[in-house]
């Protein structure tokens, strides 16, 4: 998709869009990005370690003894 793009290419793409944003502008975004990027990678590991949890609470209620019980059924 990008392989056709050149360094020459992408450094007018950079300087039309300082030109267009500004650099103040520019490093605004560059923030509010990272912050986003930080806060998305924060709750994929939250809902990874809850659904680590909740695997784990499921093994344990899975796991039980398998040994046969004895009947102790009495015929009448």
């Amino acid at each position: 998709m990008f392989s056709n793009i050149g360094p020459v290419q992408l450094l007018i793409v950079l300087v039309i869009v300082l030109a267009i944003f500004g650099t103040k502008r520019l490093r605004t975004l560059g923030s509010d990005l990272g912050s986003a990027v930080k806060g998305f990678r924060s709750a994929v590991s939250d809902a990874e370690e809850t659904t680590e949890q909740l695997s784990d609470a499921s093994k344990k209620d899975a796991d039980f003894d398998n040994t046969p019980v004895e009947e102790t059924r009495k015929d009448s």
